[in-house]
Order: structure tokens, then sequence, then C-alpha cells
């Protein structure tokens, strides 16, 4: 789909959307969130782009595996699933963590108040156990930095309370690729506890070779009230990956001739990684008059080894090596008062809190041989006890008086990053480093009338690199890259939202000017070191679109345009001059999602989505070639039967239903070009399911 083809599709939905076609029958389309906030509020009244999506998009006709399935409809996020569970998903909000080479950077993930990132910034999407989310809220945009260090965007997603009669399930599904999930739960509540117990196994053979995986979740949950003015959560959740195979990127050569091929050195070394996660949490909310208390703490432990394909011989698998291996000890917690202002006019909320977080990484490398014999634990080439911790303080006020609603506060966010070198025959790469800023936000909204609000919104933020990107200097220097330093952004936001009978639309244009962007100054033998950039770019605007058309039809729209340039030259690599006016990589200009859903009958609902993506560049320079824009459509459909205490269900899903070959993700700046990670050709999945309820 080119662009004119991709705007005429806009086009047609909002046109679909109009008031004229729309009946009485209502539709959520103000969900309340706490994101932001910090407190319950609806989308609609806060100032500032926040979506929530509900447990019904999150499940209906989905497969519950990736968090992509639920996100591709929010506007300025790009959602790219790497088809390689070694390397989780590739998400990015208005352009933050677009370079990351695997996980998720720049964006905050928070599971149930438990940080999914670390303080450093690097986290996991693949913790979130999509099967017993309540909801996921996502804010973007200048008040997210109220959420420290590394929050270009918040991703935050909340569990369901065991609530009813108790019930049981079990499900199981099939599909292309070898895919198989069987998925067992109970919940409900009893004796005024509620609780979730839920556990799942996914295998799949991988679009690609080499890139099969296993993956086991576990989760359960306890929630009741010690009395009348409080409440308790208890969360435990796992993730176990062993042996997850690792099919590295492609060259462009290499994906045009086979888009399921793998590079040689992937099958030659064996590339694989296994994870052991696990994690314990509390939530406690307590009444105190007027005000409300709430305290949440963790702690959990995070297991992982990877087998890299660094060559042997090459000075990165001599000095650090090619198998990468630590276990992580993280815990940490909040604190939060609540206290409405009753003197003043309006409804005025001041909000303070402390949020605490560490991790303690045991880390070691070892060569990725032993004599002859390749993609094995060789010889120990590092040993260091990397500690990131993180303590912010912060004060924010909520404010409706009116027609104005006014939210401002400031964070004081410190990341601090230590390292032990405890192997020192090729010196001491011990030091420490610490990052500290303020970050103030503040955003102000009109409300028109009541079913049209405007919008301002500011603030300012900064990126720390994450430990992987310091580990290496630049060039052949050995230990870390203590010289970086973070990246620091100044962001505006413009928005409306409005309510028209059965259609909700929300717009915001957008700029955010960075200074030391972060970015790739080598890639090389398998070490990737970093540098700052100068400024950057990013001009941008989204638009949102949700619809209840008829009583049997609904339509969603998620739109995004985003200009993200570098706005200084700069030379990376100490050779390679990148120009102002060049594109960052990674992010794409132009996604669209839309989505028809028909829903003819209770028990029936069948949706078709479409998404499209402009090219994306995949390097500083743009020179190299760019992975080209493409269009997707899946169909979607789910059947529900209830007889007495049973309820069965059964889904079908075909994916890529034009059978269009295209690249789904990009590695940013890959040293050995391989650039690019084909996405499945036309995939079918099938499922069912049966729940009793006592």
């Amino acid at each position: 789909m080119n662009t004119i083809a991709s705007t005429r599709l806009a086009l047609l939905l909002l046109g679909l959307s109009t008031p004229a076609l729309a009946d009485d029958t209502p539709l959520i389309l103000d969900p309340s969130v706490v994101t932001g906030s910090r407190s319950a509020s609806p989308t609609f009244d806060l100032p500032y782009s926040v979506d929530g999506i509900s447990r019904e998009q999150i499940s209906d006709g989905q497969l519950g595996i990736n968090a992509s399935e639920a996100l591709a409809r929010v506007p300025g996020l790009v959602v790219q699933n790497r088809q390689n569970y070694a390397q989780d998903l590739q998400i990015s909000s208005r352009g933050f963590g677009a370079r990351s080479a695997f996980g998720v950077r720049g964006i905050k993930l928070i599971a149930d108040g438990i940080p999914a990132s670390t303080p450093d910034g690097q986290g996991q999407a693949a913790t979130f156990n999509l099967d017993t989310a309540e909801r996921i809220e996502v804010l973007r945009g200048p008040a997210a930095t109220l959420y420290g260090s590394n929050a270009g965007g918040v991703i935050q997603m909340f569990s369901r309370d065991g609530e009813g009669p108790p019930r049981i399930g079990a499900e199981t599904l099939v599909g292309s690729d070898g895919l198989n999930k069987n998925h067992l739960t109970a919940e409900g509540a009893a004796n005024g506890a509620g609780f979730v117990l839920d556990a799942s196994r996914m295998d799949t053979n991988g679009y690609r070779d080499h890139s099969s995986a296993r993956r086991d979740q576990t989760f359960a949950k306890l929630n009741f009230q010690p009395d009348d003015d409080s409440k308790l959560a208890l969360i435990y959740s796992s993730l176990e990956q062993n042996g997850t195979q690792d099919p590295l990127g492609q060259t462009w050569a290499a994906y045009k001739a086979d888009p399921r091929s793998v590079s040689t050195n992937a099958l030659t070394y064996n590339t694989r990684k296994s994870i052991d996660h696990q994690q314990l949490g509390m939530n406690y909310e307590r009444y105190i008059g007027d005000a409300t208390l709430q305290v949440n703490a963790y702690t959990g432990r995070r297991s992982v080894i990877q087998y890299l394909s660094i060559p042997k011989g090459t000075p990165a698998n001599e000095r650090g090596g090619g198998v990468v291996q630590f276990d992580r000890k993280f815990y940490g917690g909040s604190v939060r008062w609540m206290q409405p202002i009753e003197s003043a006019p309006g409804e005025l909320m001041i909000i303070t809190g402390l949020d605490f977080d560490q991790s303690e990484d045991s880390r070691h490398g070892y060569q990725n041989y032993s004599g002859n014999t390749l993609g094995v634990k060789g010889q120990l080439r590092r040993d260091e006890i990397d500690t990131a911790r993180s303590l912010d303080p912060y004060i924010q006020a909520n404010w409706a008086l009116d027609r104005w609603t006014l939210q401002a506060g400031v964070r004081h966010s410190t990341m601090e990053l230590d390292v032990d070198d405890q192997f020192l025959s090729n010196g001491d790469s011990s030091g420490n480093k610490t990052y500290q800023k303020n970050t103030p936000s503040m955003s102000v909204m009109y409300a028109f009338t009541p079913q049209l609000h405007g919008y301002v919104s500011a603030g300012k933020g900064f990126e720390t690199p994450t430990q992987a990107e310091l580990a290496y200097a630049p060039g052949s220097i050995e230990g870390f890259n203590f010289g970086l330093k973070p990246s620091e952004s100044t962001q505006y936001e413009v928005g409306l939202k409005a309510q028209l009978n059965n259609t909700r639309i929300n717009a915001a244009i957008f700029q955010i000017t960075t200074e030391d962007e972060l970015v790739v100054y080598q890639s090389l033998g398998g070490r990737t070191s970093y540098q700052n950039a100068g400024r950057t770019l990013r001009r941008g605007f989204e638009l949102g679109v949700e619809s209840q058309l008829s009583e049997q039809w609904t339509a969603n729209l998620a739109y995004t345009r985003l200009q993200a340039t570098y706005d200084s030259d700069f030379v990376s690599g100490g050779s390679t001059a990148v120009d102002k006016g060049n594109y960052l990589p990674g992010v794409p200009q132009t996604t669209l999602f839309a989505e028809l859903n028909w829903k003819p009958r209770d028990w029936v609902s069948t949706a078709i989505e479409g998404l499209y993506r402009s090219k994306v560049y995949v390097e500083d320079t743009n020179s190299q070639r760019a992975a080209p824009a493409y269009s997707v459509f899946n169909w979607r459909a789910r059947f529900e039967q209830k007889v007495e205490h049973w309820t069965f269900h059964q889904t079908l899903r075909l994916d890529n239903l034009l059978d269009r070959q295209y690249v789904g993700s990009v590695i940013v700046g890959d040293g050995n070009n391989r650039y690019y990670e084909a996405a499945p050709g036309r995939s079918w999945y099938a499922g069912a399911g049966a729940e009793y309820q006592f």
C-alpha cells in the first residue's frame, strides 16, 4: 500500500465513523486510567495523550503471546515483532526506543506496579502475561517524563482481580510454523479473597530457520481487603525460556534469496538464549481520612545465558567472550501519598511519592568455543558485578477548576551505575557513573464544550545509556564507556479530544528536540559501542478514532506521521559523516492501523485488521537499503457458547491474508549489515477452550 492508498483507507474509516451512521447503543469510548494522573480518571479529561486498551481488545481473537497484538492500535507507537523470541519485541514511542537491538529501551514498562524495566532503562515486554491482563495503559509525550529517566513513553499493564464465583478453564491453540500453546487458569473469589492462577506453555518452530522457542509462564495473584479502609494484592509471576534459538538478522541479499534463511554463523555457533525470570510483588492501598496511601514493594531474580556468533579469534571474543551469562537480583518499591485539598476552589489533588529500584548483576563472559568445538562455553574472559540503582522523589498536582484542568509536577531522577571488575588480567574496568536531572512537566486542558476539549503540554526528560550501551568503549579501548552522556529532551504537545455521539476522536501534534542523542558509534566483531550525536528533531501528528457505527459494527483507527531527523551534523565511528537532515533509523514516517469489527450476535464477533508502515532506514547515513514500506491485512473471529455451568469458546485467525513478503523489523546499525528480519507470510491459527463455573 502506498501513501495515497493509506490516506484513502484513513478517510474511508473516518467517513464510516461519522455520527450519522451511529445509533444510541452505548460504547465505552472513555475508559479510566491511572497512568499520568496517578489516580483513576477518564482519558477524555486528561490533558495529554494516553490510551487504555481493554481486556476484550487484548483477548478477542488474539493469540495472547506478544504485546504487539494489542499495542498496534495505539497511535505514536511502533511495535515490531522480530519473530525472534531470543531478542523480544522492539517498541518505540515517538521515536524513543527505536535504536534497541534487543528488548525495549527508552520506554518505561510496568506490570501491576512492578517495573519491567531495570533502573538503566532496559526492559522486556515478554514478562507481560497477556492471559491475565485486565487492561493496558499507554502514555506518550511530555507527561511521561514524570516517570523518570528512560521514560520516552510509559506502557503499564494491570492484571485482573479475582472476582465472582470460582471457575477453572483450559484452552489450546495451534497454528503455522509449529505453534502450539496450552493454557490453564483458575480464578474467582471465596471467603472475601480473590484469586487468579494461570499457567501456559508456548512452543513454536519459528518462521525462520533456527528460531524455535519454548516459553513457560506462570502467574498467581491474591487480592483481599484486610479491613474496610484498605486493599492488598500479592502477585507472583515467572517466565522461563530454555534454549531459545536466535536466527540473527539477514543481509538484504540473503533476505531476498530466502526470507526464512539465517546467517551461517547462527548455525556454526548455535546462537541461542535461555531465560529464567521470577518476581514477587505486593500492592497495598489504604484510605486515611480523605487521603490515600499507596505502597508497592517487589523482589525477583533473572538468570540469562546467551550464545553469540562472535567469531573465534576476534579481539572481542578473546577479551570479553562470545557467551554472556548473568544472574540478576532486583528489588525496589514505591510509596505515594494522595491528598485532596478541600480548601482550594475546584478539585485539587497533591501527590507526593518516592520510587526506589535496584538491580545487581553477577555478569560473566566466556569464549564461545573450546578447542575446535564451537557454540559451547569456553574460557572465562569477563567477571564483574554491575549494579544499577535509582532513587526518585516527585511531587505532582492535579487541579480541575470550572472548564480548566491543570496537571503539573517535577521529578528528581537519579540513576547510578557501579562496576566492580573482578577479571583483572586485561586491566581493571571498575568504575561508577551517576546521572541525575530534574524532569518537570505541565499540562493544561480547556473544555470548549462538554464534547470538545483542547490541551497543551510541555516537559523535559532525559534518557541515560543502558548498561549494555556503556559496556564497551569506542575502538579497541578495553573497559566501560563512562564518557557517554544522557540524551536530554524538550517536548511539546498540542491536542484535541472530541466525543461525537458514539465516536471518540483524539488528535495531537508534537515536537521533541534532543541534545546528545545516543547512537551507534561502531558495531564490530560482536561488540557495539555508542556515542552522543548532537541534536535531533522529531515532529509529528497522531490521530486516534474509535466509533460505534451501529449496534453491530465498530471501527478503530490509529494514524501516526512522524518526521524524525538529525538536527546537526556529526561523525560516526570516527570517520563516517552523518548529515543534518538524515532520518533516524528504525523510525517509519507513517504508520496506520485500522480495524472494522462486526458482532451480529452476542456469541460471535469477527474483524478485519489492516496495518500500513512506510519504509524504515537501518543506519544513520541512510545509504544502506531501507526496509521497504508494507501493508498487511488480518482476519479474526471468536465464537462463544454457554451451557449451564460451562462456557466454550473458539478462535480462528488468519494473518497476512494477501501473503505479502516484507521485512517486519530491523536491527539498527548492525556491523555485519544484517539489518533485516523477515516477517511470516500467510499464517493460520485455531484455538478452543472451556471454562467451568462452580
